[in-house]
C-alpha cells in the first residue's frame, strides 16, 4: 500500500470516528473527508494544505448583500437565492459556505425583496392556513 492510500485509509477512519459522535449532514461528508485527507497529506509534505490559502472572495463581503440579490463570493454572480447554486455548483451547504468565508450565522442566503415577494405570494394563496 503506498503512502497516499494509507493516508486516505487513516483519514477515512478519522472521519468515521468523528461522525460516530457528531451530527453531520450527508452532503457535508465528502468535503470533510477531502479536508482531513488534504490536511494529513500537507502535514507529511510539511506544507500548508491548499484550502488553507488566503481566500479572496469574488466581491467584497460588505457589498455582497443587497435588497434585490446576493452576490456569490465563489463566482461573483448575482442570485435571488444562493442555496441551490451553492449545492449544485460548489457542493457547499449554506453552513459550509458561511464557515469557508467566515460569515456570521445570520448571513442571508435569500435576497430581502425576494423573501418578501415569496411571503406575500404565500399569504395571498392561503399557504399555511388550515
Amino acid at each position: 500500500m503506498d503512502q497516499k492510500e494509507n493516508i486516505l485509509e487513516l483519514a477515512t477512519d478519522l472521519v468515521a470516528a468523528y461522525v460516530s459522535h457528531n451530527v453531520l449532514a450527508a452532503e457535508d461528508l465528502p468535503a470533510l473527508v477531502r479536508s482531513v485527507y488534504e490536511g494529513m497529506l500537507a502535514t507529511i509534505a510539511d506544507e500548508a494544505p491548499e484550502n488553507m490559502e488566503t481566500l479572496v472572495p469574488a466581491v467584497p463581503v460588505e457589498s455582497s448583500v443587497s435588497d434585490d440579490y446576493i452576490i456569490c463570493l465563489e463566482d461573483g454572480q448575482k442570485y435571488k437565492s444562493l442555496k441551490r447554486h451553492l449545492r449544485t455548483k460548489f457542493e457547499l451547504t449554506p453552513k459550509a459556505y458561511r464557515e469557508k468565508w467566515g460569515l456570521p450565522a445570520d448571513y442571508p442566503m435569500v435576497a430581502k425583496n425576494y423573501s418578501l415577494e415569496r411571503s406575500r405570494l404565500a399569504k395571498r394563496t392561503g399557504l399555511g392556513k388550515s
